[in-house]
């Protein structure tokens, strides 16, 4: 029947295989490492099974009283705070130029905009390691020749952790720029035609009409933008090893240094769902100051 909504076999049979592969690779692994988080697993339960003891609470509150997990944890919110505002700023700026009327050479731009996106970052991490190096750096070459003093970008706590900020923002922001550049694009001239027939000057126009129909894009590239930021393990495994002083250690670089360089597992994997709880909480008040903004 045509009002009949329950779902047939033969629709199950073509998103089985889907679903077969969701399952495989995803909701089992991620089922197996929340049974980790709950034991002791390390080298030797890789050796004999029988090593492994349930732990119950234990991983997550052995991280609670780790320095460096709190240390990777605030590294991580200071390269969030810093990256994720200015990669958002940055795109729909690059965005809104490039969506101007007098705007030449948009598809050159918006390639050369958007080409690091799609290079191998551990490729361009090392070129950028060059780029920030002491003395034969061409950044440091730049302040130089302005009469500024030389930068130790990667060995200075006080500057690694805004390098690697400054090195992610360009890597990423075309992403953005080109998710804000089709939004900006869907939205109907009319809307700003009616808008200068009212008398609304451009500054009135971006607040009254741009923003407003931005706002679904805007919640979209801002969870990813944050989600993906709080991710942060490529840049300091690369272009610092989590130094210098443990100023670029990441929770995804603690991570990693629990589960394959010390080999306890379970603890790795309770940094993982802690990780993914904090990204939940960040993502659901995302939400709320969304709908709060959206509501008249």
């Amino acid at each position: 029947m045509a009002g009949d909504k329950t779902a047939s076999p033969v629709g199950w049979m073509f998103v089985a295989p889907a679903l077969a592969v969701i399952a495989a690779f995803f909701v089992v692994p991620v089922l197996a490492a929340l049974v980790l988080s709950f034991t002791d697993f390390d080298i030797y339960a890789l050796a004999d099974l029988g090593n492994v003891r349930f732990v119950g609470l234990g991983n997550y509150l052995r991280l609670l009283q780790t320095a460096l997990f709190w240390r990777a944890l605030g590294n991580t919110l200071f390269f969030v705070t810093i990256g994720a505002p200015t990669s958002l700023a940055l795109s729909l700026g690059s965005a809104l130029l490039l969506n101007a009327r007098l705007a030449r050479l948009r598809a050159t731009f918006r390639t050369a905009l958007f080409a690091p996106v799609v290079t191998t970052l551990v490729a361009v991490a090392v070129i950028w390691t060059y780029l920030l190096h002491t003395r034969y750096g061409l950044i440091n070459y730049g302040l130089g020749l302005l009469g500024l003093p030389a930068v130790n970008w990667l060995g200075d706590p006080r500057w690694s952790m805004p390098a690697l900020a400054l090195f992610s923002i360009w890597k990423n922001f075309g992403y953005n720029m080109v998710i804000f550049l089709a939004a900006l694009q869907s939205i109907p001239a009319d809307l700003y035609e009616a808008a200068r027939i009212d008398g609304a000057s451009n500054v009135q126009q971006f607040r009254h009409v741009t923003l407003p129909s931005l706002a679904p894009t805007l919640l979209l590239v801002s969870i990813l933008s944050i989600a993906g930021y709080m991710q942060l393990f490529a840049e300091p495994y690369v272009m610092t090893q989590g130094g210098p002083a443990q100023s670029t250690v990441s929770v995804l670089y603690f991570m990693y240094e629990e589960g394959f360089k010390y080999w306890n597992l379970g603890s790795a994997s309770a940094v993982a769902f802690v990780l993914f709880f904090l990204m939940f909480l960040v993502t659901r008040l995302q939400q709320a100051v969304a709908r709060r903004w959206s509501t008249p």
